[in-house]
C-alpha cells in the first residue's frame, strides 16, 4: 500500500459491547475488506487526557485493518462521567466482549491485542499488566471471560506517577500505584511495542524509555521506536501513520499472528 493511500476496509459503527454504570458502551469495528485476515483483533483506546476524546480517535484502525487486522475502536468513561478505576473496568469489558465474540469477528480468541494513544496507551499498558486480576475487572459485561492480551501497543504513553484528575481530589497511594503502568511490570508481561516522538512536549519520551527499560529487566519482549523531531499525536500525519502501521504489523505478525523466532546472524566465534 502506498504512503497516504486509504486502505479498503469495512466499518461497522456504534456496536454495543457492555455498560459503564448506567451508560451503554459502544465501539466501531474496522474489518479487512478481503478474506485474507491475520485473525488478530486489535482494540484501540483513544487519548484525551481522560477528559475527552472519542472512538473516532483511533487513527491506526483503518491502516491496520488494511493490513489484515480486525480493529475495535472502543469508548470508555471519562472524568466527567466516573473516576478511576471505571476506565480500566471499561477496557476489561471490551477485552472480554472481543474474546466472547471472536467467532463473529473472524479472529482467534487467543489473539487479542490492546493499542492505546496517550491516555489510552496508559490504559493499554495497565490492562497488559493486570490480566485476569479481579481488582481491575469490573462488571461491565461478558462475565467469566478471560482478559488475557496477546500483545500491547502504546503510543506516547505516560508510564510513571500522575496527578491526573481522573483519580479524584484525594487519591490513596494504592490508587496512584494502580494507575501507574510501571507498577504492573512483571515477568510474563506480554510482547509490547512503544512509539514516541523526541519533541513530545505533552508526555516526555523519557516515559517510554522508562517503560522499555523496566520491561527489559523482566525479560519481556519489547520494542521501542523513538521518532526524531516529532511531537505528541505524530500519527496524525499520514506518512507517519503508515510507517507506524508497518512497524506494528511486523511486531504483531511475528509475536501474535504468525509467531516465530529468527536464527542468529551473529558471527561464530573462532
Amino acid at each position: 500500500m502506498a504512503v497516504g493511500e486509504a486502505p479498503q476496509v469495512l466499518v461497522e459503527q456504534d456496536v454495543a459491547f457492555g455498560h459503564g454504570g448506567e451508560r451503554e458502551l459502544k465501539c466501531d469495528i474496522y474489518r479487512p475488506a478481503t478474506r485474507q485476515t491475520r485473525q488478530t483483533a486489535v482494540i484501540h483506546l483513544h487519548g484525551g487526557g481522560f477528559r475527552g476524546g472519542s472512538k473516532a480517535g483511533a487513527r491506526l484502525a483503518r491502516p491496520l485493518a488494511g493490513l489484515g487486522y480486525t480493529c475495535i475502536s472502543s469508548t470508555y468513561r471519562v472524568t466527567s462521567e466516573a473516576l478511576w478505576p471505571a476506565q480500566i473496568h471499561d477496557v476489561k469489558t471490551v477485552i472480554r466482549w472481543t474474546r466472547a465474540h471472536a467467532g463473529e469477528l473472524g479472529v482467534d480468541a487467543d489473539k487479542v491485542v490492546v493499542l492505546g494513544y496517550s491516555a489510552g496507551a496508559r490504559l493499554a499498558l495497565i490492562a497488559a499488566g493486570t490480566q485476569n486480576d479481579a481488582a481491575f475487572e469490573g462488571e461491565g459485561g461478558s462475565p467469566g471471560v478471560a482478559t488475557d492480551v496477546a500483545a500491547c501497543v502504546a503510543f506516547y504513553a505516560s508510564t510513571s506517577g500522575s496527578r491526573n484528575d481522573v483519580l479524584g481530589p484525594n487519591p490513596t497511594d494504592a490508587a496512584r500505584q494502580a494507575f501507574t503502568p510501571l507498577s504492573h511490570v512483571r515477568a510474563g508481561y506480554p510482547p509490547t511495542i512503544l512509539l514516541h516522538g523526541t519533541q513530545d512536549q505533552t508526555i516526555s519520551v523519557e516515559e517510554s524509555l522508562r517503560m522499555y527499560n523496566a520491561l527489559r529487566e523482566v525479560s519481556a519482549p519489547v520494542e521501542l521506536h523513538v521518532i526524531e523531531g516529532v511531537t505528541h499525536i505524530f500519527d496524525a500525519h499520514a506518512d507517519l501513520a503508515d510507517a507506524s502501521a508497518a512497524w506494528i504489523d511486523l511486531f504483531l505478525d511475528r509475536h501474535v499472528a504468525n509467531p516465530r523466532t529468527y536464527p542468529s546472524t551473529e558471527p561464530r566465534p573462532r
